[in-house]
């Protein structure tokens, strides 16, 4: 790859990256809201925070912090640059950085995304209103995913931008479930919250994945079996191991078009994930003690992308983009 390219495949994988992260909030936004139960409580809510290793920012942001102050540092919030906000602005400008490359409806389509949040208010996103915000919100990124397929070159472009969608696909796929674990784990007057079909319901409609869990489980809501599902299950689209098996056929894509194998440090790590991902305790999610093991998966998402970063993308300048925190990666 030349420079010039290195900086628009970059582009490409952050457009996808951003993109799927904005949904991916949304989802977890809204299925936050069905576990909280009503409750409106702010320790509902905190756990969503330290996922995403935001307690510095947002509580520098928000010294006395409501549950609607959550809501808007991850909806609409310009200076926290894991907000949807900010995401679809970043991709808005890594797709301008490769406007000759991409269909006139996904830059006209993202734009009109990027907009509609530009006007959004606070007022429009309180928690009463939290449920069709979201909705819109992931409706918007669902149609430029669609967009993506129906009009995207299948080059390296086509590959940089399809790893960054399942890197960061199954990154959040992983937060979605730590959330439900963290509540079901707190302490509380609903001793039945691990089986509590509900919120499992919830959970799985809120990745679109309930009608396809029942395809493979027609019973019951036992943790182990939704945590499994999630991660393991072969035939789910959101699931971590379809999205490492779709990771290992685009590495052979790339390697194909670049007429080079993808290093192994690459392979490697992805192999390690395989592993770990195949791994998975049933036991710990059986008590609801899975957060050490998801967040150790979301470290090594992390690493992934700092190998593929170190390869493909050295010695350029950043494409446009934020920081990077610790824990969920932006660009920088």
């Amino acid at each position: 790859m030349t420079k010039l390219l290195a900086r628009f495949a970059e582009s490409a994988l952050w457009i996808a990256r951003y993109m799927e992260r904005a949904e991916n909030l949304a989802r977890l936004l809204d299925v936050n809201e069905m576990f909280s139960q009503d409750r409106h409580d702010l320790e509902e809510w905190l756990p969503i925070v330290t996922i995403n290793a935001d307690d510095e920012r947002f509580h520098a942001s928000y010294p006395a912090p409501t549950v609607e102050d959550v809501i808007n540092f991850y909806i609409l919030d310009d200076e926290n640059p894991t907000s949807i906000k900010s995401a679809v602005r970043s991709a808005r400008e890594n797709a301008r950085m490769i406007r000759h490359l991409i269909s006139t409806e996904m830059w006209t389509q993202l734009n009109m995304f990027h907009n509609r949040l530009a006007t959004m208010n606070r007022g429009e996103i309180r928690l009463a209103n939290l449920s069709p915000i979201c909705m819109e919100i992931k409706e918007t990124c669902q149609t430029h995913a669609g967009i993506i397929s129906g009009t995207l070159y299948r080059d390296e472009v086509w590959c940089f931008y399809q790893i960054g969608k399942y890197l960061e696909r199954a990154d959040q796929t992983t937060r979605l479930l730590d959330i439900k674990f963290q509540h079901a784990a707190r302490p509380s007057d609903d001793i039945e919250a691990m089986t509590d079909a509900g919120l499992w319901n919830a959970l799985l409609r809120s990745v679109a994945g309930y009608h396809a869990f029942r395809r493979e489980h027609p019973r019951g809501f036992k943790p182990e079996m939704v945590a499994g599902f999630l991660i393991n299950d072969d035939g789910f689209p959101r699931s971590v191991a379809v999205c490492l098996d779709e990771l290992k056929r685009l590495f052979g894509e790339l390697a194909a078009e670049q007429g080079r194998p993808v290093p192994a440090t690459i392979t490697g790590l992805h192999a390690a994930l395989h592993d770990a991902a195949a791994a998975l305790p049933l036991d710990k999610a059986r008590d609801g003690d899975l957060h050490d093991y998801l967040d150790g998966l979301q470290g090594r998402f992390i690493d992934l992308y700092g190998r593929l970063a170190e390869h493909y993308f050295s010695g350029d300048v950043p494409p446009p983009g934020e920081t990077r925190p610790t824990q969920t990666q932006t660009q920088g």
